[in-house]
């Protein structure tokens, strides 16, 4: 009976351990808190000429990671008003914020997608295929908070789904599965 309760205390511990070493994984090891020249350049592509532009910004705060092309998040501050750059610069449409580790408090997926869907903020074009099939997409709210992030498009929502390529999509690189 002994032996039975030894047993099953050391599949408890063992399975805690792996539980605790697997949320740390997920959630703080492999983000960077990203500062000075590694912080993302926050441009906009403009709708009449298709280049990018870089915009106004203050107080960038940023995490990223090197194990997945869409796990960067950053949050910013612009004086510029939101119908001027609306005006200016190419609107996302079906931008879907994508949660962030809890600990990075200023990127709030949930109140920033109903935002979106409400039309009280606005996604922009950032960087198109800043890796294949992955565009960076920057949403501003009318306060001037804007919020960065990556997301995939629909190049490669076919590409990595192993799907036909959609009409105007550029090449995959080589080697690319």
């Amino acid at each position: 009976m002994r032996s039975a309760r030894l047993a099953v205390l050391a599949i408890v511990l063992t399975a805690l351990v792996a539980g605790a070493g697997l949320y740390y994984s997920l959630v703080y090891a492999y983000y960077e808190v990203l500062a000075g020249d590694d912080l993302p350049e926050i441009s906009l592509i403009s709708a009449t000429t298709g280049e990018a532009e870089d915009i106004a910004v203050s107080e960038v705060q940023a995490i990223d990671s090197d194990s997945s092309p869409i796990r960067l998040r950053a949050c910013f501050e612009t004086p510029t008003p939101l119908d001027e750059l609306a005006a200016t610069y190419e609107v996302y449409e079906n931008a879907v914020p994508l949660n962030a580790p809890g600990w990075f408090s200023c990127f709030d997926a949930k109140q920033l997608g109903a935002e979106l869907e409400d039309g009280e903020a606005v996604a922009f074009l950032g960087t198109p295929n800043i890796n294949y099939g992955i565009d960076r997409i920057v949403a501003i709210t009318p306060a001037g908070n804007g919020y960065v992030w990556n997301q995939i498009n629909a190049c490669g929502d076919a590409k990595f789904n192993g799907d036909p390529l959609p009409e105007g999509c550029p090449t995959p690189p080589e080697g690319m599965n």
